[in-house]
């Protein structure tokens, strides 16, 4: 099951968070992750298996450049390669669909997980190399959000 993202649910994203650190996220990431779930939540779901939150993501919108960003991805360690990722991730474009101002889905994302965006059909813009911290390189992918 998939629903919006309620503030009592950030202890369980933090934890998530941490138990993909270092293998996804630095652990400088955490406090930016914090200052996500404080302050900068649009859009944000969580993906709950059994009543348990085993993962999250979040759409922030840009529309001045006509554009909406699928930002803070995040699965439980366990539950990685069953599909939620991408389950979550289409939820997310699906619901981008019915708003015809955004032209342009865009992820920034790093080396280690860009080519899941890219089998969801994401291309890849540009990289910078250690632009989230050391060994986390910027990787910026974009998908046209027509029907």
């Amino acid at each position: 099951m998939i629903r919006k993202y309620s503030h009592k649910d950030k202890p369980r994203l933090i934890e998530l968070l941490r138990l993909n650190t270092p293998e996804y996220f630095d652990a400088s990431e955490e406090k930016e992750f914090e200052s996500y779930l404080n302050t900068e939540v649009e859009d944000y779901f969580v993906f709950l298996e059994n009543s348990e939150i085993i993962g999250a993501g979040g759409i922030n919108y840009f529309l001045t450049e006509k554009l909406a960003r699928i930002s803070w991805d995040i699965i439980h360690p366990k539950s990685q390669g069953k599909g939620i990722g991408k389950r979550l991730t289409e939820f997310r474009i699906n619901q981008l669909k019915s708003h015809p101002e955004i032209e342009i889905i865009q992820v920034r994302t790093s080396q280690r997980v860009y080519k899941f965006y890219e089998k969801m059909g994401f291309e890849l813009e540009n990289t910078e190399k250690g632009f989230w911290a050391k060994n986390f390189d910027l990787y910026q992918m974009t998908l046209n959000n027509s029907n």
